[in-house]
């Protein structure tokens, strides 16, 4: 669907562990280069990247595109964008060497549509208690690569309040989708529950950022190491990436 492709021969050659039902790990709001190469490092699949000026980590208040795109590895560099144009993605696509955008606005299916014709697209949706999933992202089914399920909030972005995962349960989404919202620590149990339901057929990643951080833009990498290794991932840093 899109003109660029995530490195997926790679995560499902190298990036899965032994055993089954590994779920891959997005780290978002990333803002340092060096944090983001520790991510590669203990076998993290994606790092996102916040283009919206209004955000605490709008990335270009931390770092230039030109060492964005500087950044090299195995892991997957996803541009986070708020109600873009589609010469805003492809531009910042191309100046950053980005592997997905996420479309965490109200961005039209046509627009999605546009933007998927270049580059894998993520569409997030954020969700509130009375809302009909299936309904919400009915029009955008044929037209982006992935889902991804946030917490209604007040403004744009990821809220880091707590989403309901009850709200997809017995769902059939029909695409893989991303599972965001307030996601802790401590939710290691949780998830690993979660994915025995029926909806997490379709489940892709976990979408983790504030809860693990020790400033906006600056994580604790100890506890998204830890994360990672408690959900079946990489227990030991690997080095020697290109």
């Amino acid at each position: 669907m899109s003109g660029a492709d995530i490195n997926t021969n790679e995560l499902d050659s190298t990036r899965q562990p032994a055993g089954k039902g590994r779920v891959r790990v997005k780290v978002c709001g990333m803002t340092n280069a060096d944090q983001v190469r520790q991510l590669d490092d203990m076998g993290v699949e994606f790092a996102g990247f916040i283009f919206y000026p209004r955000s605490p980590r709008f990335v270009y208040s931390h770092m230039p595109a030109a060492e964005i795109k500087k950044i090299k590895g195995r892991i997957n560099k996803v541009g986070v964008f708020v109600n873009p144009t589609l010469d805003e993605v492809v531009n910042t696509v191309d100046n950053c060497g980005l592997y997905l955008a996420q479309l965490h606005g109200d961005e039209s299916p046509k627009l999605c549509e546009k933007i998927a014709d270049y580059i894998t697209v993520v569409k997030a949706f954020r969700l509130s208690e009375d809302d009909n999933v299936l309904w919400k992202i009915k029009d955008y089914q044929d037209v982006v690569d992935m889902f991804l399920f946030d917490t209604e909030g007040a403004g744009y972005g990821g809220t880091g309040k707590k989403f309901n995962w009850q709200l997809l349960k017995g769902l059939n989404i029909r695409k893989p989708f991303f599972l965001s919202g307030g996601i802790m620590p401590t939710d290691v149990e949780g998830l690993k529950a979660f994915q025995q339901e029926s909806v997490a057929k379709d489940l892709f990643a976990i979408d983790i950022n504030s809860k693990f951080e020790v400033a906006p833009g600056v994580k604790d990498m100890e506890r998204v190491r830890k994360f990672n290794h408690d959900l079946g991932g990489l227990s030991e840093p690997r080095f020697g990436w290109i």
